[in-house]
């Protein structure tokens, strides 16, 4: 990472791909007092156009160690760019809007995207940061789901169509810069939101965003903001074990009546 950060600032454009998502934290110093930090602490003398790839391997079996979902950890980090492509066009878009960019960027992407077939373009195109993508549109609660959740949120918003639920799902694709306007426009629309995050509950993304809901569009507010997380505990190895920690169609679906409900 350090290598990568001094190639940076000398004029290439690195991308770093580190596997793992939990490799990042031996390399905190690197990304968050000098990658993060450099272009300011150089007052804009130099930049720092770096990409780093981390694979997010969880329900996997891989244990503790190495089923971590660190991205909102990072969204508290000034000077990162960071997104979270939930199919295989948005990533090929967002990773060649990433690679011209003169900031650094962390791309977590949720391992089941690596086997998840799409069609994509052959040619160059690019996919604007802070710009949510409008997954399913609806009447009846917003739910925003982010990275893996959000082939889970389309599952169960198709499915509540069947049951005459409509719902709005909406998925963020960036977290740093996060699109607020198009998830407080659905909200004013629907007045109920459903948060999806497979990180943890405790200063996570959906806690970020539930936050700027509560500010932004309280007065349109039917019920109160559910946040469907992956709870405060370490991954266990056991599959049996870890498959009921991660939001899932029905946990999400189980939200939604929750909150329609109300």
């Amino acid at each position: 990472v350090g290598l990568a950060a001094g190639a940076a600032m000398t004029g290439l454009r690195p991308i770093l791909d580190l596997s793992y998502s939990s490799f990042m934290y031996l390399a905190f110093d690197q990304l968050v007092n000098q990658i993060a930090k450099n272009r300011y602490m150089f007052g804009g003398q130099a930049s720092i156009p770096l990409v780093i790839r981390s694979a997010m391997f969880y329900g996997l079996s891989t244990g503790a160690h190495h089923s971590d979902r660190p991205y909102p950890m990072l969204m508290n980090v000034p000077g990162l760019e960071i997104i979270t492509p939930a199919s295989p066009r948005d990533a090929k878009g967002l990773l060649l809007t990433a690679i011209e960019m003169d900031d650094p960027v962390i791309c977590f992407e949720a391992c089941p995207l690596w086997g998840m077939k799409e069609d994509v373009p052959d040619e160059i195109y690019r996919i604007p940061f802070g710009v949510a993508k409008t997954v399913t549109q609806g009447t009846d609660v917003t739910v925003v789901a982010i990275s893996g959740a959000v082939p889970e949120a389309w599952k169960a918003a198709s499915e509540l169509k069947d049951n005459g639920v409509s719902v709005e799902v909406i998925d963020p694709r960036t977290m740093v810069p996060l699109d607020r306007n198009t998830i407080v426009n659905s909200v004013q629309k629907t007045g109920r939101l459903v948060v999806v995050d497979p990180a943890h509950r405790t200063c996570g993304a959906a806690a970020e965003i539930s936050a700027i809901v509560a500010e932004e569009c309280f007065p349109s507010l039917k019920a109160p903001i559910i946040r469907v997380t992956t709870p405060d505990t370490q991954i266990p190895f056991s599959p049996v074990l870890e498959q009921q920690l991660y939001p899932n169609k029905d946990r999400i679906m189980a939200a939604v009546k929750q909150i329609i409900n109300y």
